[in-house]
């Protein structure tokens, strides 16, 4: 293999999370959730990115279920004809994180032959391909179904570990030596999760054991492991027979690229000091207990991090690498910031003379239920280079930073600013003193100029900036009055922000029919003005909408592409608003959202029944108003993601859930445990309101939904205000003292 000159940056590679792993007698694949396969032209917008490399699967549980079944080829193979059209390369991978369809698994002592059977279909059917992963990250799907039963078939011993994992090494060998009878330049592309482990001075020796352990996949397929291997007894005691372990020694199977994966989880600090951690992380060895948790989190002395982790294995193996998946589940920014990091660690190795053949865009698709770790079906589902929540792939901020490496202006200096793993929040328990490089360094730049200083929206946007470490400047309509023109250029011409925030407006809607003029100034001509501004400086704006711009008729959710209709005046504001700012700026990102709830200030309905029932006090509350509440940090973050992403036209953000005013009411006195005997169910026309109100106002979205349900927002809610209120006792506690 021809080495890379040093002055080169690594290939751009990219990956889809393909896994299908099995859980008792379940299969979950990731493609199927994605819904991938019912997308053929998803590949396009993948070499869209730039992408000269692609880790895909043919996978042997989805080809061939069953042991002499007929493989149909004709998905994958229109699939790899497009690659090859696209001078896009392959890697294919055969296995996943699976043990192997259900006539094998991982404990049959048959799997590496039945492996090395389906190998050689594959490479008959597809003979130009070349390079090849058998078995995706063994040790680590081994842990997963020998150590830690998660996956099947569900064991947790070590020999049962040591079992699996050399039979899906024995397999990565048989498998590469039936490809090359057919390709002889054939290449192994073994992929491992590269970590380590750090620990208190009295774990010293499970972190040292856990070291040598995280390279046994490279070291048996290099014929390494002997009886000179620190881990040769660990091995012999474990029931592995020399026979066994001579195999790899006979036929070594050196990978031609080590494909190393790293995540922000994948460095581990062992500490015996559990009042220190938070209970999930309690586990132990049988000789101690200790707390198991990211490195990233302990403030600690010493190298780490990927470029350390890379050097380690260049100095171990001096073979051509590749970090085959970069993916991190966090907001956009993140993202950008820690692809960038990769990348950047990747060129200086290169500098430095260390074969770094790539970098691998992961998760392209994004992926489901990593945060369950696979157990159940679907699960969370992380956004990647693409967001397919609507059904259709939609490109992130991602996939432009990928395609121009850097991105605009805007993106290149969010990706500089310091990611969470960075900064002293990250700590479990921050140092004393804090050394130079745990320092906190305040983001720069461009600002984001956020319009409301005064205002629920306006402050919140504030506080998430803080958390997520995004440059912000925050006026109030005083130091930016939106219905003056004036005004607003020299606000962008001060600040030169890379988009705006509009969180101000008449909310009011009741008193909006007695101040029409008002109302109208506030939301309609304000709105229109700042649209006019931002398109002649072309700056991004995000301005937000209401589902009072729905007349109710309706009985299922109202979407996008449904008609405005209001039926009072501030609903006829905020529709006109509409109208005005996507006329005067096609790029504007207008939010629909509905009835607001948050922890950060008093001023929303369920701190108001929280409150009146706290003091025993009656409340009429609307049962024939059904709505969809939204939690105001929810909406914050994904309005984030969505204007860093470049969106535009009108999207809806609500909480995924419907409910009345009364239910809703009923929900906050059961999650407080207060008496719902306070609460009175009235009907619309009780109240006798000003301003007429739909019946039916529920947001959905046909473009993605983007915030979690309802439920899990209210319990968020609900553990929030519960924390603050015992940290004011607390306080005050201290205080008398």
């Amino acid at each position: 293999m021809q080495k890379q000159e040093h002055n080169q940056d690594p290939e751009l590679w990219g990956g889809i999370e393909c896994t299908i792993n099995r859980v008792h007698h379940h299969y979950f694949d990731q493609l199927d959730y994605s819904g991938n396969y019912s997308r053929p032209h998803d590949l396009a917008l993948l070499a869209g990115t730039g992408i000269q490399k692609i880790r895909y699967p043919i996978l042997w549980e989805k080809h061939q279920p069953e042991k002499d079944s007929e493989i149909d080829w004709s998905w994958v193979s229109s699939q790899l004809q497009e690659l090859q059209s696209r001078n896009i390369d392959v890697i294919a991978g055969l296995v996943h994180h699976g043990s192997g369809p259900a006539f094998t698994d991982l404990l049959d002592e048959h799997f590496p032959t039945h492996l090395a059977a389906y190998a050689a279909k594959v490479i008959r059917q597809f003979p130009h391909l070349t390079d090849f992963t058998p078995v995706n990250e063994p040790l680590t799907t081994a842990r997963f179904s020998g150590l830690y039963g998660l996956w099947y078939p569900h064991k947790t011993d070590d020999t049962s570990f040591l079992k699996m994992l050399l039979n899906e090494l024995k397999g990565t060998v048989l498998a590469m030596q039936e490809i090359r009878k057919v390709n002889p330049a054939a290449r192994l592309v073994q992929t491992e999760d590269l970590g380590k482990t750090y620990s208190t001075k009295p774990l010293q020796y499970q972190a040292d054991f856990e070291n040598e352990r995280r390279w046994l996949t490279y070291d048996f397929l290099c014929g390494r492991v002997n009886r000179k291997h620190p881990l040769w007894d660990y091995l012999r005691r474990n029931n592995i027979t020399e026979k066994e372990l001579a195999f790899f020694q006979e036929n070594p199977c050196v990978p031609d690229v080590f494909g190393f994966n790293h995540y922000l989880t994948s460095e581990r600090f062992l500490d015996g000091r559990l009042h220190r951690y938070p209970r999930h992380t309690h586990g132990g060895n049988g000789r101690h207990a200790y707390a198991d948790v990211e490195a990233v989190r302990v403030a600690r002395k010493g190298k780490s991090g990927l470029g350390c982790l890379l050097q380690e294995a260049w100095d171990r193996y001096r073979q051509p690498m590749a970090v085959t998946e970069v993916h991190l589940h966090c907001h956009r920014e993140e993202q950008l910031r820690w692809f960038r990091q990769v990348w950047s660690t990747c060129r200086n190795l290169l500098t430095k003379g260390i074969e770094i053949k790539a970098v691998t865009a992961w998760a392209m698709l994004g992926s489901f239920g990593w945060n369950k770790l696979l157990t159940e079906p679907h699960g969370e589902y992380e956004p990647g280079t693409f967001d397919v929540r609507s059904g259709l792939p939609r490109p992130t901020a991602l996939a432009r930073f990928l395609k121009e490496r850097k991105g605009d202006l805007a993106h290149d200096e969010l990706a500089k600013g310091k990611g969470w793993w960075q900064r002293p929040s990250r700590f479990f328990h921050k140092p004393l003193v804090l050394e130079q490089h745990f320092e906190t360094v305040s983001p720069n730049g461009s600002p984001l100029l956020i319009i409301g200083k005064n205002g629920t929206l306006g402050r919140a946007f504030g506080r998430v900036c803080d958390e997520r470490h995004l440059h912000y400047q925050l006026l109030s309509r005083d130091e930016c009055n939106l219905c003056d023109p004036a005004s607003i250029t020299t606000a962008i011409e001060t600040f030169r922000p890379w988009a705006i925030v509009n969180a101000t407006g008449f909310v009011r809607v009741d008193d909006a029919e007695s101040e029409k003029e008002k109302c109208f100034a506030d939301n309609t001509t304000a709105s229109w003005n700042l649209a006019v501004a931002a398109a002649r400086y072309g700056i991004r704006l995000v301005t937000f909408s209401s589902d009072l711009v729905f007349d109710g008729r309706k009985t299922t959710p109202y979407t996008e592409y449904d008609q405005p209709n209001p039926l009072n005046t501030y609903g006829l504001t905020k529709a006109r608003a509409e109208e005005q700012v996507a006329a005067a700026n096609a790029d504007a990102l207008i939010i629909r959202t509905s009835a607001f709830f948050g922890p950060w200030d008093e001023y929303n309905f369920a701190h108001f029944v929280r409150k009146s029932l706290l003091n025993e006090e009656r409340i009429s509350v609307v049962h024939d108003a059904v709505v969809s509440p939204t939690y105001v940090p929810d909406l914050v973050h994904a309005t984030l993601d969505l204007l860093i992403d470049g969106e535009k036209g009108i999207w809806h953000l609500a909480n995924n859930g419907e409910i009345s005013w009364a239910d809703l009411a009923n929900e906050v006195a059961d999650r407080f445990g207060l008496n719902r005997k306070f609460i009175q169910a009235v009907s619309n026309e009780d109240c006798h309101y000003p301003a007429l109100r739909p019946r039916y106002s529920v947001l959905s979205s046909c473009r993605g939904i983007h915030l979690p349900s309802l439920d899990d927002a209210l319990r968020r809610y609900t553990e929030q205000m519960k924390d603050a209120v015992q940290k004011e006792k607390q306080l005050h506690k201290s205080v008398r003292a």
